[in-house]
Order: structure tokens, then sequence, then C-alpha cells
């Protein structure tokens, strides 16, 4: 492998082990000559995954296109790349169980949804705001309103801040 600082042909393994899920592995190389660290992925050629598009177009999965989509839903948020880089894994992991050649964006948009719902509630309204291609406020509430219901924060008592009226808690 050569050295990504000083283009030298070889470099010695200093650490190997499995990663996405045991579809590559990862290792830690150390240049011969300079001495720089970097790292590999050595991962089997798969037939790549294409994404049906929503208007009927289609185009080859991208781990980096997912991988920033989410990185945009989680700004800011106690969101770590690492945190991001598993839910990725497990999607990817999932549609390799699923022995797909082709997916829905639709699906794979849920798959993302429903384990950013788990890890971040700002975060996946964020995604799903996009995702969703909200038009107007009303269809963002309504997101926000099942995300309620279903983290039990509609118990009996509770104000419910989105109803019509607009006068609770006054």
């Amino acid at each position: 492998m050569q050295c990504p600082r000083c283009n030298h042909p070889e470099a010695r393994v200093v650490d190997s082990r499995t990663s996405r899920g045991g579809r590559a592995i990862r290792r830690r190389r150390e240049c011969l000559s300079c001495g720089e660290r970097f790292t590999t992925y050595e991962q089997a050629e798969e037939e790549p995954l294409l994404v049906m598009k929503k208007d009927g177009g289609s185009e080859t999965y991208d781990r980096g296109k997912l991988l920033a989509s989410i990185r945009v839903a989680c700004a800011k948020r106690p969101v770590s790349n690492r945190d991001i880089e598993f839910l990725v894994d497990e999607v990817e992991e999932q549609l390799a169980a699923e022995d797909l050649r082709d997916i829905a964006s639709l699906r794979l948009g849920e798959l993302v949804m429903e384990r950013l719902r788990a890890l971040d509630q700002v975060a996946y309204v964020r995604f799903a705001s996009v995702y969703r291609n909200f038009q107007d406020t009303t269809e963002f509430m309504e997101e926000v309103r099942q995300l309620l219901r279903r983290a039990g924060h509609s118990a009996a008592g509770q104000v419910d801040l989105f109803s019509a009226g607009g006068d609770q808690g006054r």
C-alpha cells in the first residue's frame, strides 16, 4: 500500500480488525520510509446497490451521501461521528441481510429514520422534514405529535402545545 504522505510503496500493518459489520477489514499501517500512520479498508467487491428515486430514476448507493445527510440532521446535537457511522453500518447490514440489488429511496429513508428516532429525536425530526418534504408547519407539527405520542409525552394532564386554539397553559 502506497503511503499517502511520501508515496513510498511499502508499509507494515500495525493493527487489523473487522469493520462495517464484518464486511470489511480495517488496517492501521505505518510507512516504512517516513513513519506516517494511516488507515486502509479491505472489502469484497460487490455488485452495487441501486437506489430507486421517487421520480423513477436510479443512482448507485453512496455511503458518503447517506453519511452527509445524517450529519446535517445531527448538526449541533450530542451525536458523535461514531454514532452516525454505526447507524449507517446497521442500515447497510440490514440491506445486506435482505440481499437486495435495488432499494426504494423511501425504504432507505425509513431505515435511517427508525434508527435516528432512537438515537436523537431532534435529529430525527430534522431528517424527516427533509426526507418527507414537509410543505408546511402542519405536517411538521403532526410529525412532532407522533413522536411525542411514541415517547409517552402525551400523558393525560399534560399541555398539548400543538392543539387547535392555542390558548392552553394560560
